[in-house]
């Protein structure tokens, strides 16, 4: 028996509608494409092409704001996600969709609850969906996540505004995973991450849902951060797909000038030399996030804060850094949310 895609999309015109003085404005138009169970695909485009439009819209995301203006909608074709048909979806069915769909936004990072720590955070949805599930079990499947996506286990006691950008988009990543969804849906996971460290972030996502043989969408505007991980790649453009296949077919034989184009700068970039490549690594300060996960701006380096308060650091040894339970202090018979590192090393 052949299984059903989890998503597949046939002919998909997406539109905001005009309001106020802007007129209706078509987002996507035409576009095809399946997800089959299992499947790690990316979705790559520029800025504008109407890649975040359609992760908005498959993710359940739109419908759940349609009372608002501006929230894009489905005009033309077929979009079926986990069986539900999008088009039109009912409100009533969202639940039934979200269960199943994870969903990480481009700016999911800067959305974070300012007053949540780490591990709060990433528990959190396994917590809404059961109150009664056992916290130091939620606090140890966070530990190994925010581990997994190589950000050190004592991140769980911090708060957001101590962490740089880009771990802070690993943090939404890893609550996007948490409910081990059978398809996740992640719009530029690692936007604000290091460059030396995206591929790896990405590996970590496709290898996770692997793993438990649930699929992903990956979307970035950089094909060379999904080559080792995506199983295919659909190359978007104005809203249209203008190529899709394994990675190196699409680059080997492009159809389109925007895929030339693609296929020219990956190629230049491969022929950097050792010498090149390593004045890069010497030269000025990378922007954004510490390979080493602080960052050069001054946010959350070197265990300080802007205002130069010095923080606790990353030691994984000693006392539980949470103490009691920090989701339910009037209730520790679970135990704390945070597990000891030990435990984290244990459960991977």
């Amino acid at each position: 028996m052949v299984e059903r895609n989890v998503l597949s999309a046939s002919d998909v015109t997406i539109e905001y509608p005009s309001h106020s003085v802007s007129p209706a404005f078509t987002a996507v138009k035409g576009f095809t494409l399946t997800v089959a169970p299992g499947e790690i695909v990316g979705l790559v485009g520029s800025s504008g092409s109407g890649k975040s439009t359609l992760a908005h819209v498959a993710s359940g995301q739109a419908a759940l704001r349609a009372s608002k203006e501006s929230s894009p909608r489905i005009i033309g074709g077929s979009l079926e996600v986990l069986g539900l048909q999008m088009r039109g979806i009912r409100r009533g069915k969202l639940g039934r969709l979200t269960l199943g769909v994870g969903y990480v936004a481009q700016d999911a990072g800067s959305k974070l609850t300012s007053n949540m720590t780490v591990a709060e955070l990433v528990a959190e949805p396994l917590l809404l969906r059961d109150k009664r599930y056992d916290r130091h079990e939620a606090g140890l499947k966070a530990a190994t996540l925010v581990d997994a996506l190589l950000l050190p286990v004592g991140t769980m006691m911090k708060l957001p505004h101590e962490l740089s950008s880009g771990q802070r988009q690993r943090v939404a990543v890893a609550r996007g995973l948490i409910l081990d969804p059978v398809l996740l849906i992640a719009d530029e996971p690692t936007a604000g991450v290091d460059v030396s460290v995206r591929s790896a972030v990405v590996d970590v996502i496709a290898g996770l849902q692997r793993a438990r043989g649930a699929s992903a969408l990956i979307i970035s505007h950089d094909l060379d951060t999904l080559r080792r991980s995506a199983d295919r790649v659909a190359v978007i453009h104005e809203g249209m797909v203008v190529g899709l296949g394994p990675i190196d077919d699409v680059l080997a034989d492009p159809r389109h000038p925007y895929v030339v184009r693609l296929a020219e700068e990956l190629n230049g970039d491969d022929e950097l030399d050792d010498e090149e490549f390593e004045d890069e690594q010497d030269g000025d300060e990378l922007e954004g996030e510490d390979p080493d996960g602080e960052d050069q701006d001054g946010e959350a380096q070197n265990g300080e804060n802007q205002d130069g308060e010095v923080r606790d650091g990353d030691d994984l040894g000693g006392d539980d850094p949470l103490g009691d339970d920090p989701l339910d202090h009037d209730d520790d018979s679970t135990g704390p949310l945070s597990p000891s590192a030990d435990e984290t090393r244990g459960a991977r």
